[in-house]
């Protein structure tokens, strides 16, 4: 299939980007929505405290559990909002093509740790659910639940990396940082 130039003369984004960047936005809202229920339960467990003046049983735990979840599910959304921490001073003194190299360099020992990360977090939640470990808790959670969030999370982070990486290296429009546009509108020193 061809793909046509726009009107301002760049190659659309490539369907597997795009859908990349979906993946990305549905765990970005899952991750806002797992925030809002933590805050709810956060809330709930106030008043049983406050007003009613009773103790709570698995409050403390879920909350935990979400917010945990919330960061790491969320983690390729804020990769592909450029919201992760990063110092920009080098990039933004280099020319364009040293930017692009260094973010091609960035990207690739970022993706390098991420995949360690995921391979040591599937073999938690794989140990986790062979021995069928639970929680110490009045709940007793198996633990196979909450530890999901840990290769799940990273996986699907290292899949936006692999998505920002392909952007990078196929000449598309970057910003002043050296990464791939995150927004349709390119850099003025593009190319």
């Amino acid at each position: 299939m061809t793909q046509f130039a726009r009107p301002d003369g760049h190659k659309p984004m490539p369907a597997a980007v795009r859908l990349i960047g979906l993946i990305s936005t549905v765990c970005g809202v899952l991750a806002s929505f797992m925030i809002l229920a933590a805050v709810l339960i956060t809330c709930q467990m106030i008043f049983v405290r406050a007003v009613l003046n009773q103790s709570t049983v698995w409050q403390t735990e879920v909350v935990i559990y979400l917010m945990i979840g919330a960061t790491l599910i969320g983690l390729p959304y804020v990769q592909k909002l450029r919201g992760h921490v990063g110092v920009d001073l080098l990039p933004t003194l280099l020319p364009i093509r040293m930017r692009r190299g260094l973010s091609a360099i960035t990207l690739a020992i970022t993706a390098g740790m991420i995949a360690i990360m995921l391979f040591y977090g599937w073999e938690m939640w794989h140990l986790a659910w062979a021995r069928g470990w639970k929680s110490e808790t009045v709940m007793a959670i198996p633990l196979a639940i909450p530890y999901l969030a840990i290769p799940v999370g990273f996986a699907l982070f290292l899949l936006q990396l692999a998505g920002d990486f392909w952007m990078v290296m196929s000449g598309a429009p970057i910003d002043d940082k050296g990464m791939a546009a995150a927004s349709p509108t390119p850099s003025h020193e593009d190319y």
